[in-house]
Order: C-alpha cells, then sequence, then structure tokens
C-alpha cells in the first residue's frame, strides 16, 4: 500500500490483488457451504431421518429432515428465504468489487459529488419492498397452517413442569403420565444420552395430532424440530398447535425455553406407530394406569408376565370391562 499526494491510502497493485483473492476466496467458501445447506433444505421436504430417527447428527447443516406436513412447509420456505439471502448476498459483494476497482483513485482522481439520484433512490426502497412482499405473503400462510389443527384425529395435552413433562391424552380415558430423560449410566442399546426418554410421547402414524400446551409453574417450550412444532407452555394459558408424522419413526426434540438450572432435563421423544402398534400400546397403557403404573415404556417394551408392577391378565380383563 501507499499514501496519495493527498495524504489519504492508495492501494498499490499488490494490495489490490490480495484484496481481489481474499474477495474470491470469501465467495467460494460461501458458495459452498450455501450450496450444501440448500441440498439439505431441499431433501428436507422427503428424505428419511438418519436410522429412522429424528435427531442431530454429527457436522449436520441445515434443518433436520422432515417427519410430516408441517416441516415439510417450513423447510419450503425456509429453502426460499435462503435462496433469497444468497442471491442478495452476491449481488452486494460483486457491486462492493465493482465498485473498488472501477472507482478506485487511481483511475477516478476527481470523485463525483452527485448527492441525490432519483431513480437509484426509488429502485433501492422499492426493490426491498416487493422482496419483504414475497417473504411475507408464505410467511404469514405458514403462520396460520401451524395454527390450529383442523379436524384432529388425536388430542395430546402438553404440560411443561420443573423439569420434566407431563402427558395426558384426554380422548382415551384422561390416560395421563410423566416423561424423564434415562439417565446416562441406565441407557440401553439404541438410546441416545439426554434425548431418550422413560415414557415417551405416541401418536399414530398418518393422523392428525392436536397439542394443547400449558405450563405449571414456568414458561417452557414443546420443540420437536423434525416434525415442525414448537409452541411455549405458559402458566394459566391454553395454547394450540398440531403435527402429523407421516412414516414411523422416532422423533426427539427439547424443551428450548431457558426454564431454569435442569433446563436440559427436559428432553422429548415422541414414537410414531402404525395404528394397530398406536392401539395396542393404548391398551396396555390404560391397564396400568388403572392400577396407579405408568405406561410402561415406548410400544412394543415387554412387560413381563408376574414381574413387579405387571398388571395380572384377570387385571387387566376387569380394567377392559
Amino acid at each position: 500500500m501507499r499514501l496519495s499526494n493527498e495524504g489519504g491510502w492508495r492501494p498499490g497493485a499488490a494490495g489490490l490483488r490480495r484484496i481481489g483473492a481474499r474477495l474470491a476466496a470469501g465467495i467460494a467458501m460461501g458458495l459452498v457451504a450455501t450450496g450444501a445447506a440448500l441440498a439439505q433444505a431441499s431433501s428436507a421436504g422427503g428424505a428419511e431421518p438418519a436410522s429412522g430417527i429424528g435427531a442431530p447428527v454429527p457436522w449436520g447443516i441445515g434443518l433436520q429432515p422432515s417427519g410430516g406436513p408441517v416441516k415439510a412447509a417450513i423447510a419450503e420456505l425456509n429453502t426460499m428465504v435462503l435462496a433469497i439471502i444468497i442471491a442478495i448476498s452476491i449481488f452486494v459483494t460483486l457491486l462492493l468489487a465493482w465498485c473498488i476497482w472501477r472507482y478506485r483513485a487511481k483511475v477516478n482522481p476527481t470523485p463525483s459529488k452527485t448527492s441525490h439520484n432519483t431513480a437509484l433512490e426509488i429502485a433501492w426502497t422499492v426493490i426491498p419492498v416487493l422482496i419483504l412482499i414475497v417473504i411475507a405473503i408464505p410467511s404469514f400462510r405458514l403462520v396460520y397452517y401451524q395454527d390450529r389443527a383442523r379436524e384432529a384425529d388425536l388430542t395430546v395435552n402438553v404440560q411443561g413442569r420443573q423439569w420434566y413433562w407431563h402427558y395426558e391424552y384426554p380422548d382415551h380415558g384422561n390416560l395421563a403420565f410423566d416423561s424423564r430423560p434415562v439417565p446416562a449410566d441406565e441407557l440401553k442399546p439404541g438410546q441416545i444420552r439426554n434425548l431418550s426418554v422413560d415414557e415417551p410421547l405416541v401418536i399414530p402414524v398418518g393422523q392428525t395430532v392436536r397439542v394443547l400446551t400449558t405450563g405449571q409453574d414456568v414458561i417452557h417450550s414443546f420443540f420437536v424440530p423434525s416434525l415442525g412444532v414448537q409452541k411455549y407452555t405458559i402458566p394459566g394459558r391454553t395454547l394450540e398447535t398440531w403435527f402429523r408424522a407421516d412414516r414411523p419413526g422416532v422423533y426427539y426434540g427439547q424443551c428450548n425455553q431457558i426454564c431454569g438450572t435442569n433446563h436440559w432435563f427436559m428432553p422429548i421423544e415422541v414414537h410414531a406407530v402404525p395404528e394397530r402398534e398406536f392401539r395396542a400400546w393404548l391398551e396396555r397403557a390404560r391397564a396400568r394406569a388403572a392400577l396407579g403404573l405408568p405406561p410402561g415404556g415406548a410400544p412394543g417394551a415387554a412387560v413381563a408376565e408376574g414381574a413387579p408392577g405387571a398388571p395380572t391378565n384377570r387385571q387387566t380383563a376387569e380394567v377392559r370391562r
């Protein structure tokens, strides 16, 4: 670099080459990263979660693969907005590089003193407004789409508590139970540290699930990324949202509202199973609830006959009646 006759800084040829190389490298790295994000986001509408699990993966970029229509709509909006951001970023970067090169002191020793340009000012006011309108219309549609369930097949009451979740099925005899994380030293094969729970939320595949949230003590947040559901649980208020799982699988989430010292202690595990398997789990859970017992784990979890806390055939028959 060197100083100009006017005392200002003026880059030399070597300096300009270094600036150009850095700009090119930055643009290339940005395009690689955003291209990978676009590829994953675009696949979020139909890709199967890794190993059938809706959970974070190492070095994951972009959104988790979707497990239902709500998340697919979120992924579609995310892809559109990301494309707009990339286009704007490339345009501004190229414009900046062109201005640096075209109006450098060596070739433009007498800078323009123009302070107003009506056409340019109208353009840089109207174009951003149009871009915001393009983003706002699908955003509002998505907000209303997520708002309430139409003709829900199943209702689940979700209550956030310090620090665990309480679930209730009002359509099925008010079956209710608590859900807490599995301690690290008790994890079984296939379970995930800080995400697996002792009593997961079980839903049937392909059915619309209405979620009613409330809080017992402080504000929590019911958040399952791969199903596109997030709703605060606020004490004294009942909020509504919905989701649907279009494929069987296990979908994980967490409370993403900082709700206290054990905020991390509120993972969410949702099992989406076929209708027949859901009915079998529901029958077992109601039988155990009549005895004051929790459902006994995920669908398919065997509770041995005669084991401590397991209902006998006679007790189960009485509950059915």
